[in-house]
């Protein structure tokens, strides 16, 4: 079990990461600092998550005491080894859906927690796979739940992911943007590290 009075910052607006930890019992706080979300354009895909992650944490550094525990993270959608972001309005969305569309893509998550001057990072990748989605069906989903915070323009809680989603491999939380079993995991491991 993680200490129930460890002070837990969370350096994500996102509802669906602060839902996922509130699940998991931690008690945390919501700080966050505008960042660009900016990455060199030579850097390999897999490693962007991480990176974004670490940038986030650092525009806490100075506001976080060091008893507190920052968790930072940031989620890609990868088709073909290319990033795939938010969508910047419905039209793009219904671009990403079709590429999207009957195909496999991977859910990449990046972690960076620091506590007590120690820093650690990690990814979790999960793989996931679509039916074929209709031009009627994307147009639905679109109307119903705009997807205009979700990289790779669903959320796989939505009804686009209860209905097109034919299966994964790995942890479904970690394609809602935090794999909690894994967190849960290396957060024991680095407070136990101290």
């Amino acid at each position: 079990m993680i200490d129930p009075t460890l002070k837990i910052i969370l350096a994500s607006k996102s509802p669906r990461r602060q839902e996922l930890l509130k699940k998991a019992g931690l008690d945390f706080e919501v700080h966050t600092q505008e960042t660009e979300e900016l990455f060199p354009p030579e850097m390999m895909p897999e490693a962007v998550p991480v990176f974004l992650a670490q940038i986030k944490a650092n525009a806490l550094k100075d506001k976080t005491k060091q008893e507190e525990l920052l968790i930072a993270a940031d989620t890609v959608v990868l088709l073909d080894r290319v990033i795939i972001g938010k969508p910047q309005n419905l039209e793009e969305a219904a671009e990403m859906l079709q590429k999207l569309s009957g195909r496999a893509h991977e859910v990449i998550t990046g972690i960076h927690l620091s506590y007590q001057g120690r820093e650690h990072s990690f990814s979790e990748v999960t793989k996931v796979y679509f039916r074929r989605l209709s031009s009627e069906s994307i147009q639905y989903y679109l109307k119903q739940q705009p997807p205009l915070d979700k990289a790779g323009a669903y959320g796989i809680q939505d009804w686009i992911g209860l209905v097109g989603v034919e299966k994964i491999e790995g942890c479904f939380y970690n394609v809602m943007g935090l794999p909690v079993a894994r967190l849960y995991q290396e957060i024991k491991r680095l407070l136990d590290s101290i």
